[in-house]
C-alpha cells in the first residue's frame, strides 16, 4: 500500500521533482479514505483544512449559484489534485467536491504539510511552482469565459476530455466519461441547447460521433480547428 501511495505522489506535479526521501516523508502524513459515488468530500464554505489527490475514481469540482444552478469547474481522475488553493491560507473551500465514481482519495492536512516544509525548502519550492502554474491556467479560463466563442470553448473542453479520459478505438478517441449535455453546459457556462447545437455541428462536419452520452472524436485536427 505504501509503495502505491508513493507512486501516485510522484505523479503529482508539486512533488514530481522531489527525491525518494522527500516523497516518503509526504506519504507518511497522507491519510487515505474510500468514498462511494455521490459522496461529498467537502462543501463550498467549509473550513479549508486539507488538500487531496485521487488514487482511483473521479471527482467533480463545482460551485452552486444563488439560484441553485451548478457550475462545474473540472472533473478529475487518478493523479488529480484539488483544494490546494487552501494551502498556506486560512480560507474556506471556494468550491465543492463530489465523488462521480467510487474513489480512493489521499488527504494531506495543511498543518501537517506546513510542519514538514518548514525544514525542507525543496518541497516548498515545488509547491510554489505548481500553484503558480494553476493560477495562470485559471486566469486563461476566465479570459475564455469572458471573450471566447462558445463553440470554441466546447471544442476545447472535448479535446481536454479526450486527453484526460479518452480511449483509442477503431472509430476514434472515445471519451470515457459519463457526462450529460446539461453537465457539459454547466462546466462551460452556457445553455444545454447551445451545447446540443454545437455537438450537432461537430457531428455534421464529421469531427465527432454522438450516441446518447457517448462521444467519440473522429477527427481531432478538425475539432482543433475551432480553437485555432
Amino acid at each position: 500500500m505504501r509503495n502505491m501511495t508513493i507512486d501516485i505522489l510522484k505523479k503529482i506535479p508539486a512533488f514530481s521533482q522531489l527525491n525518494e526521501n522527500n516523497v516518503e516523508s509526504i506519504s507518511k502524513i497522507t491519510v487515505e479514505r474510500n468514498f462511494k459515488k455521490g459522496a461529498i468530500i467537502f462543501m463550498e464554505g467549509d473550513p479549508g483544512e486539507a488538500f487531496y489527490f485521487i488514487k482511483s475514481g473521479k471527482v467533480k469540482i463545482y460551485k452552486t449559484t444563488l439560484d441553485g444552478r451548478e457550475h462545474i469547474f473540472t472533473i478529475l481522475s487518478e493523479g488529480g489534485v484539488f483544494a490546494e488553493v487552501t494551502l498556506f491560507n486560512d480560507i474556506p473551500y471556494p468550491a465543492s467536491a463530489e465523488i462521480l465514481e467510487d474513489a480512493e482519495i489521499g488527504m494531506i492536512k495543511n498543518t501537517d504539510l506546513e510542519n514538514l516544509i518548514r525544514n525542507n525548502a525543496e518541497i516548498a519550492l515545488q509547491i510554489i511552482k505548481v500553484l503558480s502554474k494553476k493560477l495562470f491556467y485559471s486566469q486563461q479560463k476566465v479570459k475564455e469565459l469572458a471573450l471566447g466563442d462558445t463553440y470554441m470553448r466546447i471544442a476545447k473542453t472535448l479535446l481536454t476530455f479526450a486527453k484526460e479520459h479518452g480511449k483509442e478505438t477503431s472509430n476514434g478517441v472515445e471519451i470515457k466519461l459519463n457526462i450529460s449535455r446539461q453537465e457539459l453546459a454547466n462546466m462551460i457556462g452556457t445553455a444545454r441547447e447551445t451545447v446540443s447545437r454545437a455537438l450537432g455541428q461537430f457531428k455534421k462536419e464529421g469531427s465527432v460521433d454522438i450516441e446518447g452520452r457517448k462521444i467519440v472524436i473522429r477527427d481531432i485536427e478538425k475539432l482543433k480547428g475551432w480553437i485555432q
